[in-house]
């Protein structure tokens, strides 16, 4: 399953509990199938029980970043046997994907590079009570014992599993330690009406690990959503060269962890 709007989906019951008459409105489907929506200024996303989504790990990391980022204000969450939920206010602003951005790229993906530049300036590594490093992915991983999946992408599917697990195996070693904002993808920035970072969104695997596990992804989206050819532009804009070799190995990573 990839990411994306998810079109006509059924409302859960708790949703449209929670919506208490507003129109709810479907915005967002991640990979997991966990469903965004939003209700009024709200956004409310829900997991299905069984889905693997933890959003109390994505609610306390949205309360340490606060203090330090724009981010959506947390305000509440629940479960039930149907699944989980967690709702925070809109932030006001356009998503890096929203069609006006799609129209001009040069402009959002700047954004994005300079953008994820201060994010990890902001955050401070000392402080942070998260980790997001390769070890405990791969580790996670080789536990799991992954198998091939469709949203894998071209570059790794076909592979035999276990050279992919020996390839991640051993990470390369860590060139910065930041926190990372742990899915760095365009959708998960918001930009102003001038084309400048105004949040971030879907902290949670916010947490301290080398910069390239952010770079590589975050570089890697631009392809999914405005086409070949800007990731040049985006490594200009953050301010740091391209490290193929880190790239690689954080982008297999991502398809096998996530």
């Amino acid at each position: 399953m990839i990411a994306g709007p998810p079109g006509t989906v059924a409302v859960p019951d708790p949703i449209r509990a929670l919506a208490g008459g507003d129109t709810v409105r479907p915005v967002w489907r991640n990979e997991l199938g966990g469903l965004t929506f939003a209700i009024g200024d709200r956004y409310v996303k829900w997991a299905p029980a069984g889905s693997g989504l933890d959003l109390d790990r994505e609610a306390v990391r949205l309360r340490w970043a606060a203090a330090y980022l724009p981010v959506p204000e947390l305000l509440g969450s629940g479960a039930d046997s149907s699944g989980s939920w967690l709702v925070t206010r809109a932030l006001g602003d356009r998503s890096a994907v929203h069609p006006r951005w799609l129209a001009e790229p040069e402009t959002a993906v700047r954004a994005l590079g300079s953008g994820l530049r201060a994010l990890h300036e902001a955050l401070p590594v000392a402080d942070c009570p998260f980790s997001w490093s390769a070890e405990r992915r791969v580790a996670a991983v080789l536990a799991q014992g992954p198998t091939e999946t469709p949203a894998w992408h071209p570059e790794h599917a076909g592979q035999p599993v276990e050279s992919l697990l020996a390839k991640v195996a051993e990470p390369p070693p860590v060139e910065q330690p930041v926190v990372c904002h742990g899915d760095p993808c365009a959708p998960n920035t918001v930009l102003d009406a001038a084309g400048r970072v105004a949040g971030h969104v879907d902290l949670g695997s916010l947490g301290v690990a080398d910069r390239w596990a952010d770079l590589a992804v975050g570089s890697w989206s631009l392809d999914w959503n405005y086409g070949a050819g800007y990731q040049s532009l985006y490594f200009q804009a953050y301010g740091v060269e391209p490290d193929p070799e880190r790239i690689a190995y954080y982008r297999l990573l991502w398809d096998l962890a996530e």
